[in-house]
């Protein structure tokens, strides 16, 4: 496995439409390993492929339940502080694609890897039902709410070129790019 840098807004690579997977090869478990060390590097809970450059149509989306681990030991010996870890529950998705969504909606609050530290909130269908290829390139279908709901809807933005901040008004999103642009201004100077 291994780390591959995740693009930023506003690269054009991100707008890009990514292409169907024929079929689920040793090489695109490779991709799709590389791309679930990065996104837990990152840290995020999904990854599009076009969003480290590779234009496929794949996601990989963990959403594992919290644990609370110990941080280290304080010079007693004893745990000094908490630090949320997750225990692992990867999911991967190939080709996915929603045959069903409700007409109920849910407002929620969404970042992206690729548009980092910026937030706001992105309505969207509350349930859907994703037919997809697995990590062995069998056939899934699963039906999704909550948390994972949102958050496969926002991969599959990724894989249409979309971004969620494209989902704001344009005055919103012009303000999150100038933002973004002058934080990565601030981390080349500084």
């Amino acid at each position: 496995m291994a780390l591959r840098p995740i693009l930023v807004a506003p690269d054009p690579r991100l707008k890009q439409v990514s292409e169907p997977v024929s079929e689920v090869t040793d090489e695109l478990r490779r991709l799709m390993d590389d791309m679930l060390e990065t996104m837990y590097a990152a840290p995020g809970i999904g990854l599009a492929a076009i969003q480290i450059g590779v234009a496929k149509r794949v996601i990989v989306i963990d959403l594992g339940k919290p644990k609370d681990e110990p941080d280290g030991d304080d010079e007693e010996g004893e745990a000094s502080s908490k630090k949320e870890k997750r225990d692992p529950d990867p999911m991967y998705f190939v080709n996915p694609e929603i045959v069903w969504a409700s007409d109920d909606l849910v407002l929620c609050e969404e970042g992206c890897l690729s548009v980092p530290d910026l937030y706001d909130e992105v309505e969207r269908p509350a349930r859907v039902k994703v037919r997809y290829l697995d990590y062995h390139g069998k056939r899934q279908e699963i039906d999704c709410e909550g948390m994972l709901a949102v958050c496969i809807q926002h991969e599959m933005d990724h894989l249409e070129g979309v971004l969620f901040i494209d989902h704001l008004s344009r005055l919103k999103r012009e303000m999150m790019l100038k933002k973004l642009q002058k934080s990565r201004k601030r981390e080349t100077v500084g």
